[in-house]
């Protein structure tokens, strides 16, 4: 298809968006407007219409699944050499790549690590139990206010002086340390994706000029997700061209908790004077009645830019509001009404949606689903490869297969405990920098003696000591069994107890040991042939099968977002940029939506947004739910119906159980039609 046979299929405003090329745009793309279609559609008709190459394009959006659909969607569009160079990645992706390019300018050495939140913790943990016993909360607090302060780009000289109390200078004294050990061990975490880039563009004339030669045109999805480093970064690359399109919906903006500032669309007015702005508010998702309710809740927030969705769709069923005695007959009459209405509809049951403001509304819900049988999916559960035991394991795993990887090596000398504190590591990430070496290739040199005292020289000697007589009886024979083998030598399983809060907890942790140690096993099994030569050692086997274990979790990981029948079950948060036929939102309660947390904190506005997302998720039919009572601290405790019931259209509600709302006839009409839906399952 051309790309003129593709415009042809937009709407007006779509083409709009899409051929606006002149200067800075803003693309205010309400609900199930279609933006990704403006987004890919966009990078096509550049390349096609306009001759730019593919190269000199940046899509950027915020997570890998949305970064892969847009990838497939211009994979589609721009064939052959057409797309080669073409960036379309996360803002950490596109924020790596910077660092990967500029190493000798942020003062890196290649092979740099990227610590993960829970290596970050770990570092965290020991920095902090050097002064006193502290507990997981502390720990996470300081890694919360240490990430604010990377994302609002404030440096940890600069950090003191913002601490507003003694919990935030605490932090600020934390933040300077573990800045410096990030340093030493030549390693970058999350946050830094994102800072290092900005401050190298900010501060290195000559670096930036490379990169606006890089980048002639940016287009950014979800720009209402920025944050500060965030909206920085694209400030700065895009400054003197003024050639980027982005893409946002201010109503939309839910994740102020992670950062996100939906102010920054204001900013963008103020620091392009250019800026044009196109609305996308037919909507091709939702009913009439379900847009009318969603546009008359949201209007209660200030806006700087007006818009109203509207669809082709018909007006649709009205909205149901359904008053439950407690949460438990609430839990109850979804489940069931799920069951009695996938038959009578003949729907899947992938057709239903379950959503709410928080993950605990999920458990009763989850034991009638059971008991009725049906089958669902709960959306947040942990991946395999992200628990912390098959992360040690896979570190000594690494390791084993290049002693040069520093992040394994930082991840597991210390686990199990082997006294090997941080003011060791930095010592011995010094010398290993100063020699070009990696750090455990360093523990082999006798210079090492001169930089540390005899016993952090005698038990890093004995950690190497040990991987290496793995990594020989691995070379030696069964690769498998020495895994195994260290894995008892090192008494792994006590470590895992010593730590647990349950003996059943260690257990079931070791046993996810076990079971990746047997995949592995298999893995070695299935593919003998993967091997490219017969000297092959038993090391390069398992490396090959380290890989496609790898892979094969991330595979697994995007099938997860499968299409097996089932009904999903998710957080309001979780559902943005979803859509299903049968929507039920859980909870509409003061205090649990809005939340409680929000009506102290008078950031109302944001839960609005909020329950807007959750309402907009729905195609064809929108239920709300709410409990009259609602166990707390064990005793049961009375609710009130959620301000943002009254913030809906009332024409466009249809209440149930409760008698002042409800209208008679239609109780009755509810009461035969559920009759019939139990003769129709029973027949």
């Amino acid at each position: 298809m051309s790309i003129k046979q593709r415009l042809a299929k937009l709407n007006p405003r779509q083409q709009e968006a899409v051929c606006y090329i002149d200067g800075p745009c803003l693309v205010l793309a309400g609900a199930g407007s279609g933006k990704t279609s403006v987004i890919t559609t966009k990078i096509a008709y550049l390349v096609q219409e306009c001759g730019m190459s593919a190269r000199r394009i940046a899509a950027v959006t915020f997570t890998n699944k949305a970064a892969r659909e847009m990838k497939e969607r211009v994979g589609q569009m721009l064939k052959g050499k057409e797309g080669h160079g073409l960036t379309v990645s996360t803002f950490h992706t596109l924020g790596l790549n910077i660092i990967r390019a500029e190493l000798k300018a942020l003062g890196y050495k290649p092979g740099f690590s990227l610590f993960d939140p829970e290596d970050a913790k770990a570092l965290l943990r020991d920095l902090m139990n050097k002064d006193a016993q502290v507990d997981a909360d502390q720990i996470n607090q300081v890694q919360h206010q240490i990430s604010e302060w990377k994302n609002d780009l404030i440096q940890p000289g600069q950090a003191l002086s913002h601490a507003a109390d003694e919990n935030e200078q605490y932090a600020a004294r934390v933040f300077e340390a573990y800045v410096r050990h990030l340093k030493a061990y030549n390693a970058v975490d999350f946050d830094d994706l994102i800072l290092l880039p900005v401050v190298l563009l900010r501060d290195d004339p000559e670096a930036l000029a490379r990169w606006r030669r890089k980048i002639h045109y940016m287009l950014v999805d979800e720009y209402q997700d920025t944050n500060v480093s965030q909206y920085q970064l694209v400030k700065l690359l895009m400054d003197e061209r003024a050639t980027f399109t982005v893409v946002g919906d201010d109503d939309q903006s839910i994740y102020a908790w992670r950062g996100a500032r939906p102010e920054n669309l204001v900013t963008l007015g103020e620091d392009f004077p250019r800026l044009q702005v196109i609305k996308l508010e037919q909507n091709y998702r939702s009913t009439g009645t379900i847009l009318r309710a969603a546009n008359t809740l949201i209007a209660n927030n200030p806006h700087v830019y007006e818009k109203s969705l509207w669809s082709e769709m018909g007006q649709g069923a009205a909205i149901r509001v359904v008053v439950n005695r407690h949460e438990e007959a609430e839990a109850e009459r979804v489940a069931s009404e799920i069951l009695t209405r996938r038959i009578k509809e003949s729907a899947s049951w992938r057709d239903f949606a379950v959503l709410y403001r928080g993950n605990f509304q999920a458990r009763l819900l989850e034991l009638k689903l059971q008991h009725y049988q049906i089958p669902y999916k709960l959306s947040g559960g942990t991946s395999f490869f992200s628990r912390n035991e098959i992360k040690d394991a896979m570190a000594y795993l690494r390791l084993l297969i290049n002693p040069a990887d520093d992040n394994a090596f930082l991840r597991i000398v210390n686990v199990p405990r082997r006294e090997v504190g941080p003011g060791t590591l930095e010592k011995l990430a010094n010398y290993a920098t100063e020699r070009g070496i990696s750090l455990f290739a360093a523990c082999h040199e006798l210079g090492l003696e001169q930089q540390l005292p005899a016993r952090a020289v005698e038990r890093l000697g004995r950690f190497t000591h040990f991987i290496d007589g793995v990594r020989q009886r691995m070379d030696q024979g069964d690769a498998i069994a020495a895994i195994r083998g260290m894995m008892h030598e090192m008494d792994y399983e006590a470590w895992l107890y010593q730590n647990a809060s349950a003996p059943t907890i260690a257990e079931k942790r070791m046993a996810n040991v076990w079971i990746l140690i047997d995949q592995l096993e298999k893995s070695m099994q299935a593919d003998p042939e993967e091997s490219t030569a017969s000297e092959d050692t038993e090391t390069d086997t398992v490396e090959a099968a380290i890989s496609r274990l790898v892979l094969r979790d991330i595979l697994e990981q995007q099938a997860e977002e499968d299409d097996t029948d089932r009904v999903q079950l998710l957080t309001m948060h979780a559902s943005k940029g979803l859509e299903f036929p049968h929507v039920y939102l859980m909870g509409l309660e003061e205090e649990l939506l809005p939340h409680r947390n929000a009506i102290e904190a008078g950031t109302v506005e944001e839960e609005r947004r909020l329950a807007y997302v959750g309402i907009t998720r729905a195609r064809r039919t929108l239920t709300l739910t709410l409990a009259r009572q609602r166990k707390a601290f064990g005793e049961l405790m009375d609710c009130a119906p959620s301000r943002f019931l009254d913030e809906l259209p009332p024409d466009d509600l249809e209440w149930e159980g409760q008698p002042d709302r409800e209208d008679p006839d239609k109780k009755q009409a509810r009461g035969k039609d559920a009759i019939a839906g139990l003769r129709s399952l029973l027949g």
